[in-house]
């Protein structure tokens, strides 16, 4: 069956907007949804179209979030328009910032990116027109780095970047625990500091919005701040945002909540987690260590489903600094796999995806909905086009490279970004 044929297939439309979450039909009836679109999964591959809300995405190849470390003050230069740019003219359907902080101590590096000022947006929306009229759709990564704020590009040999190199003190995360040597021991967050970032990144999704981005994503993993909360290894607290599970997750709940009613109901909400720590696998070298857990992300995953999430960019680690991670080649692709089929929720797989053959396996196989692209995107952001070449997929091309293209490439259509409604 042909993309385009099931795409407007009017009984594939009514399955795929069928709401199989168990909320407004019975339960044989979800069962059957589910089933229907597990053979579904068959039928699409990596160059198939994907719908998250009113949000069409070309294709399934997304720009994984990455740190440019290149920003002053915050604000968008050349170098993040032709690095954003430059990925959208290649093909991703999906692009995303890098992790763009809510607060300028919530920034990884005085080099991030920032949206906590209305005077962020202006380029941030130039970049946004610019992929838009490239075909892609744009996403923002909503974060804040807790214990890991203040720190060097990693072209630098690691270390705290002192005040006086435009680094920062006030370092805050739940619990007074470093993250490493390199890093300052943080200040415990006040109820008044959480509801402060509560509403912090409440403002950003405004922004957000009028900078004309299709989707947000909340960066809750790699040991950032929601990930800190989560955690028990950093988060030490004994009030409500800390010990059980259920206060674990209450601060990430709270802000997906918040975001979810400010972001206009057309616009997707998308969360970063990692779905381990890898303790759990690492008995040897940690034996009495707890931490965040595959059987905790799965239990983390219905909750964010109710909160309006739409889909889960699983990952892993970045919360202990000297973790036991077997890396290899999609090595974190079944944690989507696991709480795409558990929690029935959209999934994102990101790690050592690096062949087509790979990433569109991923996709027909029904182990994640999306295949989110870093290093291999950053040596060739051509990536998308070359890989349907090898998948023998045609797939438009910018006008003006047409010509190179071999054989007959229709020229690629602006992306049209759905209208915003209200929340």
């Amino acid at each position: 069956m042909q993309k385009s044929s099931r795409m407007h297939c009017p009984i594939w439309r009514f399955f795929e907007e069928l709401p199989d979450r168990g909320k407004n039909c019975g339960p044989q009836l979800s069962i059957l949804v589910r089933r229907i679109k597990s053979v579904q999964s068959h039928f699409t591959g990596l160059f198939s179209q994907l719908r998250l809300r009113d949000l069409l995405l070309p294709n399934r190849i997304a720009v994984s979030p990455m740190c440019q470390y290149s920003a002053v003050d915050g604000f968008v230069n050349d170098w993040h328009f032709v690095h954003l740019g430059t990925r959208a003219v290649g093909g991703a359907g999906l692009v995303l910032t890098e992790a763009t902080a809510v607060a300028p101590e919530g920034r990884i590096s005085p080099g991030d990116l920032g949206i906590w000022s209305d005077s962020h947006v202006a380029g941030l929306k130039r970049a946004v027109d610019f992929m838009h009229a490239q075909g892609a759709a744009t996403g923002i990564q909503l974060g804040h780095a807790g214990r890991k704020a203040s720190t060097s590009p990693p072209w630098e040999p690691a270390r705290l970047i002192p005040v006086s190199e435009g680094g920062w003190d006030n370092i805050l995360a739940p619990s007074p625990v470093s993250f490493s040597e390199h890093h300052a021991t943080p200040k415990a967050l006040t109820l008044d500091d959480i509801q402060g970032l509560k509403e912090a990144f409440v403002t950003a999704t405004q922004r957000a919005v009028e900078a004309g981005f299709d989707t947000v994503e909340i960066h809750g993993a790699h040991g950032y701040l929601f990930h800190q909360f989560l955690s028990p290894l950093s988060n030490q607290r004994e009030d409500e945002y800390g010990g059980s599970f259920e206060n674990r997750v209450r601060f990430l709940l709270e802000v997906v909540r918040a975001v979810r009613t400010e972001l206009p109901s057309s616009h997707p909400l998308i969360v970063r987690i990692s779905a381990t720590d890898w303790l759990e696998f690492d008995k040897q070298h940690h034996p009495d260590a707890h931490g965040w857990t595959v059987q905790q992300s799965l239990r983390l995953a219905p909750l964010l489903q109710r909160e309006g999430v739409d889909l889960i960019d699983v990952s892993t680690g970045g919360n202990v600094a000297k973790p036991t991670i077997p890396v290899g080649a999609g090595y974190q692709t079944s944690f989507a796999a696991s709480i795409r089929e558990q929690a029935a929720i959209a999934t994102g797989s990101v790690g050592m995806i690096s062949a087509p053959e790979q990433a569109d396996q991923i996709i027909r196989s029904g182990q994640a909905d999306l295949v989110l692209l870093a290093r291999e995107l950053l040596r060739d952001p051509y990536w998308p086009m070359r890989a349907a070449q090898q998948l023998r997929h045609d797939i438009s091309w910018p006008a003006q490279y047409v010509r190179a293209a071999g054989g007959h490439k229709p020229p690629r259509q602006p992306f049209l970004p759905a209208d915003p409604k209200q929340p």
